[in-house]
């Protein structure tokens, strides 16, 4: 058997698609991966993540970070749910005042921030001190439309409209009818 060399160009492209590829894994900024990895003279840093030889490695470093850090997708899916089916009510106790107390993980899991502002409160006397909660849930809409997207909710959604008419055909119809409509001997009731 023999074996196929690399030119030294074709091995330099290589190391470069490498590098390309673990630069964005990172933060998934190709326009950054390119300048790193000296493919930054490309118009479209973009397309090099179509590219035969970039994407199966993107892939796998992807794959390989998704493994080492335990993540798989039901587990993504489940905490998108956790965002999309939260509830402001479950936060409030009878009187509608925030109780945070009897919070589970999965509820709390929903919840974007919590910030607590004073205002009032002189020290003359004349003012009382108003502590004030403000507390913001992560946003339900976008966790309901990437569960969507993911569970494949709008392809049902797609309407088939065939254009493929012959303007021709519809006028002559139209015409025949037309004729049918004038023809009829009017009825006098």
């Amino acid at each position: 058997m023999f074996k196929i060399r690399k030119t030294p160009r074709e091995a330099r492209l290589s190391e470069q698609y490498v590098t390309f590829a673990r630069e964005y894994v990172v933060d998934l900024n190709a326009e950054r991966a390119a300048s790193v990895s000296g493919l930054g003279y490309l118009d479209n840093p973009d397309e090099l993540l179509r590219r035969p030889r970039v994407a199966p490695i993107i892939k796998y470093l992807q794959a390989e970070r998704s493994t080492r850090l335990g993540i798989k997708a039901d587990r993504v899916i489940e905490e998108l749910a956790r965002i999309a089916f939260s509830n402001m009510l479950d936060y409030l106790d009878e009187r509608g005042n925030l109780d945070l107390t009897k919070l589970s993980r999965d509820t709390a899991a929903a919840i974007q921030e919590i910030r607590e502002d004073t205002t009032g409160g002189a020290g003359d006397g004349e003012r009382r001190l108003i502590l004030r909660t403000t507390f913001k849930l992560a946003d339900k809409l976008r966790a309901l439309d990437m569960l969507s997207r993911h569970l494949g909710l709008y392809a049902a959604e797609k309407i088939d409209v065939n254009v493929n008419i012959s303007v021709a055909q519809e006028l002559q119809a139209a015409r025949k009818r037309l004729e049918i409509i004038e023809c009829k001997p009017k009825q006098i009731a």
